[in-house]
């Protein structure tokens, strides 16, 4: 779940105070809290996304990619103009670090007249370099983190102290909220019919399926409960299903359902 911190980031954005975000992390918080993709360099890559190498469409998962490596994913392209196999986006240790990704960081750390080393050793190359391209132009370093890093002595200000204290307390002296993480997660309900009545039967078997948008007839990685009400038919007793993955069979004459989860996606 994105921190303090993540959201803090959102809100300074939208004051048009942050003007853009350098990840090493890969676990795709920023774009879950609200950064938008162009204002965020993933310089690593990102476990949840992947990308169609022949049109460089990106999709969003809610599940981690089962490859590192940028190697072949098992799913396609859904342009069908195209329909190529995509890949998975985190490096691997021997990989270069994308120019899609490390052109806009360098270009924004130039012109940046501050630069935030929020939580991070500054140890890894050549990412750890990044905030030095401002000073060129007359820019300043603020460094928050725990432990000293190599990078303390460049730095016009460094904190050490937990990045969420620090951060909560930089928004307080703003006068700038901290927005609440409101998690929206994407689902797909399938109802199925796996009998044909006969004529003189007024009943259908039927089964109904909840689960990710992304994989159908896998389960629900976010969706914790599934409560099946039927509108029509208030002598059937309400269906709570707690285990995943989330199916319910039956054999009645049904005609409509309401489906309510704690989670909504579109």
């Amino acid at each position: 779940m994105p921190s303090i911190t993540h959201m803090a980031l959102v809100e300074l954005e939208k004051a048009g105070i942050l003007k853009f975000v350098i990840s090493q992390n890969v676990d795709s918080l920023h774009l879950r809290s609200g950064i938008p993709r162009e204002k965020l360099a993933e310089l690593h890559g990102n476990s949840f996304r992947e990308i169609c190498p022949s049109c460089g469409v990106e999709y969003m998962r809610d599940f981690e990619i089962e490859t590192i490596g940028m190697k072949k994913t098992p799913r396609r392209c859904s342009d069908v103009k195209c329909g190529s196999r995509l890949k998975d986006t985190v490096l691997d240790w021997e990989d270069a670090l994308p120019p899609v990704e490390m052109n806009p960081a360098e270009e924004n750390c130039r012109m940046a007249d501050v630069v935030l080393c929020l939580g991070t050793s500054l140890q890894i190359t050549p990412a750890c370099n990044l905030p030095l391209k401002s000073l060129r132009g007359g820019g300043k370093i603020v460094i928050v983190n725990l432990q000293q890093t190599p990078k303390d002595k460049k730095a016009s200000l460094v904190v050490h102290a937990p990045v969420d204290k620090v951060i909560a307390g930089v928004m307080r002296h703003l006068n700038l909220w901290i927005p609440p993480y409101v998690r929206v997660d994407l689902f797909q309900i399938n109802l199925d019919q796996y009998s044909r009545p006969s004529r003189s039967d007024k009943y259908v078997k039927w089964a109904l399926r909840v689960g990710s948008v992304h994989r159908p007839k896998a389960p629900s990685p976010f969706v914790q409960s599934v409560e099946v009400s039927f509108s029509d038919r208030p002598d059937l007793k309400t269906a709570i299903l707690n285990k995943q993955p989330f199916k319910l069979k039956r054999r009645k004459q049904i005609t409509s359902a309401m489906i309510r989860t704690p989670l909504f996606g579109s």
